[in-house]
């Protein structure tokens, strides 16, 4: 009489793992589904396969990663119709989510910092595009070999500096007889209003990108952006002089990123 209590927990408790490998299957098979979805652009089934597979294992991280990079894939920078912002905001929240209980985990940490640089862009939200760059430097912390995350500070940055001179030139333009055009340097209170508030952000972007290629030798991208950001410091050189060598240093980085983009393009499998 004693027994029965013993089996029948034994039995309960057999059923339940069965149960539980079960549901692994099941997760892994709507994850296979959903990859296969995703892969040939049907997003919307890839959600559904992904959701399934998240609800039959929640601890299945890489069901929640392809969920969240479903809707990004349907996220537009620049459209503000709800359906497009929704897209975005389930994108950040799930790779939050992601974060809450792995801290470290790359991908959601990569993911974040170029969803929400393409959130932040059109039109341009310093305090996103700063949110973003955080994500990047959290990236740099715990994997400071990696080129990649250098050499998304440093396009934040040119951004951000870009986005100031611009504004700073139209303003001058409008309220001006003698206009400006975007190869000119810029008026003396205007370049010092650009480098007070621009100074380190330059200086922290091209930083950056020299790092990066210093990982990376071959950086081609990473070029071309430094080369922008010697344009953005040419605008706060305050001689002539300094600034002839800013435009040069730039022009031979547009020269150096173009000759390493056509052997890329000549030997494509090297």
């Amino acid at each position: 009489m004693q027994r029965k209590p013993v089996i029948l927990i034994a039995a309960t408790l057999a059923v339940a793992i069965l149960s539980g490998g079960c549901d692994k299957l099941r997760a892994r098979d709507q994850l296979n589904k959903g990859v296969e979805a995703f892969s040939s652009g049907q997003f919307d089934q890839a959600i559904e396969h992904f959701k399934s597979a998240q609800q039959y294992d929640p601890t299945l991280t890489n069901a929640r990663l392809y969920l969240a990079a479903a809707y990004t894939q349907q996220y537009v920078p620049g459209v503000p119709s709800k359906e497009n912002v929704r897209n975005g905001e389930e994108a950040v929240k799930i790779n939050k989510d992601i974060l809450s209980g792995d801290p470290n985990n790359l991908s959601a940490i990569d993911n974040l910092g170029s969803l929400l640089f393409n959130m932040a862009s059109r039109p341009l939200d310093p305090k996103g595009m700063g949110d973003a760059k955080a994500f990047h430097q959290k990236h740099i912390e715990l994997s400071p070999n990696d080129p990649s995350p250098y050499y998304w500070v440093g396009v934040i940055d040119w951004s951000l500096a870009h986005n100031d001179n611009v504004n700073l030139r139209d303003q001058y333009n409008r309220s001006s007889k003698k206009q400006i055009r975007d190869s000119d340097p810029l008026p003396p209170a205007l370049l010092s209003q650009f480098s007070q508030k621009n100074g380190q952000i330059v200086d922290e972007g091209m930083n950056a990108l020299n790092k990066a290629i210093q990982l990376n030798p071959s950086y081609s991208d990473a070029m071309s952006y430094l080369n922008l950001l010697y344009r953005q410091k040419a605008d706060m050189e305050t001689s002539p002089a300094a600034r002839d060598e800013d435009l040069k240093a730039a022009n031979d980085l547009v020269d150096k990123a173009k000759a390493i983009k056509q052997t890329q393009q000549a030997s494509p499998n090297s």
